[in-house]
């Protein structure tokens, strides 16, 4: 089990967020707090440990590789979020090596969700809970369904793969808006189009919007699931390239 450093100031930065998180939550009179996934890329496990000891469960990983090095060298409580391009072929990988994979965020196409339904099948597994993403900003760098084709791919896993739950939409949203973000609106129109087509109640279908330089306006915009990694952990620690 990694030790904790006492020192790294993780706990502090992490009390620090959550009183962020409901300070936003009071000033738009949400009923609820928000999830807050801990974004722990690059980050070794003594921070995440030290989280972890500061009571903090929900976590999230970018890379297959780097969350089946890291999973099974933290407790097994940890719900873990993965939040970053899967593809297909590794999702036999990361559903086999991550028994404690809590929520995929990021399925963007029906092939995908297809294959995360047989591998959850064949297992034996809960239903997995899943986010269809969504690219709102129409930024080609990003992944993610046009807004106009959520409801088709959100009908597909709704209806079509019982071994995954429809729990929400997930978006990325563009650094540069300083007002409203017209990413996260568009997001909570998906929304609506998604329960008026489904039948489904907006309380049951989540929005995974937010990261650390905008999750307080994020979670005033309606979020349930807010993704901040660098200002609970620090800035990310990328190897140099040889």
């Amino acid at each position: 089990m990694a030790q904790a450093k006492v020192d790294s100031g993780v706990a502090s930065a992490l009390r620090e967020v959550v009183a962020r998180v409901q300070s936003a939550s009071q000033r738009a009179h949400r009923e609820r707090l928000p999830r807050l996934v801990a974004v722990s890329k690059t980050k070794p496990v003594e921070a995440l440990q030290e989280a972890y000891d500061a009571g903090h469960r929900d976590f999230g990983e970018n890379y297959v590789q780097e969350l089946l090095d890291k999973a099974p060298q933290l407790p097994d409580d940890i719900r873990w979020h993965f939040i970053g391009h899967l593809q297909s072929n590794k999702v036999k990988t990361l559903v086999e090596g991550v028994p404690n994979l809590a929520m995929v965020e990021t399925v963007d196409s029906q092939k995908l969700a297809n294959k995360l339904d047989a591998t959850i099948a064949a297992l034996g597994r809960p239903p997995l809970p899943v986010f269809v993403q969504v690219n709102t900003s129409g930024e080609e760098s990003k992944y993610g369904v046009e807004p106009g084709d959520c409801v088709e791919l959100a009908r597909h896993v709704h209806d079509n793969c019982s071994n995954l739950r429809l729990a929400g939409l997930m978006t990325i949203g563009m650094p540069d808006y300083s007002s409203r973000p017209e990413n996260f609106s568009c997001l909570a129109d998906c929304r609506t189009a998604v329960c008026e087509a489904l039948e489904l109640q907006e309380a049951e279908v989540e929005l995974s919007m937010g990261m650390s330089g905008d999750f307080e306006q994020a979670v005033e915009m309606g979020s349930t699931n807010v993704r901040v990694g660098s200002t609970v952990f620090g800035a990310r620690e990328y190897k140099p390239k040889s």
